[in-house]
């Protein structure tokens, strides 16, 4: 007894369409967030990167809450876009630099009001509580420009 598999016309055309939108999503994706986490490090002083490297908490948490922030809107951008790829890519990456810097502005906005020395938080080698406030600054106007995009 043989049992033949039918699959929808157009199916492995499709499938290739998907798998492609994945990997240009992707790539533009970590872009996307390598340039957010350049932005942020050339905006705070010090070499965030190097502070990253050796395992600051504050400059792990501040950073990993940034690229969190930047995941948020490249996500709803792509969803914004219902399925149109050419469309989706421009959209994802114009609204991606727009939040990467509204992100930077508005949190060194929060850190100059609440009176935050940045360099000093993410220099500290011990948890400090101002990273959490940082943080929830990078994720919350992620958010906002996310959800702006619908």
């Amino acid at each position: 007894m043989t049992t033949a598999l039918a699959l929808e016309a157009g199916y492995w055309h499709s499938l290739g369409r998907g798998v492609g939108a994945i990997v240009l999503y992707a790539v533009l994706g970590l872009a996307l967030l390598l340039i957010g986490f350049q932005v942020v490090d050339w905006t705070t002083p010090g070499p965030l990167r190097s502070m990253v490297a050796r395992g600051l908490p504050n400059a792990v948490i501040i950073s990993a809450a940034a690229m969190l922030s930047t995941a948020f809107i490249v996500v709803l951008a792509i969803y914004a876009q219902a399925g149109k790829l050419t469309e989706g890519l421009i959209a994802t990456a114009v609204y991606g630099l727009v939040g990467i810097a509204a992100q930077v502005i508005a949190v060194r906005a929060l850190e100059f009001v609440l009176g935050i020395s940045i360099g000093a938080v993410l220099k500290n080698p011990e948890f400090s509580i101002e990273s959490v406030v940082v943080s929830a600054g990078h994720l919350a106007i992620g958010l906002v420009v996310a959800v702006a995009i619908l």
